[in-house]
């Protein structure tokens, strides 16, 4: 099962090093990592999506809070929580499915950020699903390249 937790720690060197060992330590492929800031410029908040049985991910997470730099640690897969992800797409366009394509970018609510004559980059913002549905979409048009956040999320409330 596929795992969102959250991590509030301090936003010191190294502390992105110790908690992504703690993972690769045991056996765990992380899926996706978003760092940054939070309103407190001394603590940095870590969005980890990782894949595992529950029980592992429990111990993991209890191995986080021991931690001397992490705060505290949320495992929000089963709490209400609002999530977000961050996709850039560059893909080829003519003269020919160049309409197509804007129509699917305002289905999708996403934006054109770069125009060239021969490609479009696009910025889509949404679920993890819906960023997968786009680019699944976009591939027959020829994707040239793209680049993903990671997941972000927090609670509810």
């Amino acid at each position: 099962m596929q795992h969102i937790i959250s991590a509030l720690v301090e936003n010191h060197f190294g502390v992105l090093a110790r908690i992504s060992g703690l993972f690769s330590a045991r056996g765990f492929n992380i899926d996706s990592l978003a760092v940054g800031e939070t309103h407190d410029p001394s603590i940095s908040r870590m969005t980890i999506v990782a894949t595992g049985e529950d029980r592992i991910i429990e111990q993991v997470g209890k191995q986080l809070n021991k931690l001397i730099d992490v705060i505290k640690v949320t495992d929000m897969t089963e709490e209400e929580h609002v999530e977000r992800e961050l996709l850039l797409l560059k893909v080829s366009h003519s003269t020919k499915n160049r309409p197509e394509i804007i129509q699917l970018v305002e289905i999708f609510k996403a934006r054109i950020i770069d125009y060239s004559p021969k490609t479009l980059t696009i910025e889509v913002v949404g679920t993890a699903d819906k960023i997968l549905s786009f680019i699944d979409i976009m591939r027959p048009f020829g994707i040239k390249e793209l680049a993903r956040t990671g997941r972000i999320a927090l609670q509810r409330g």
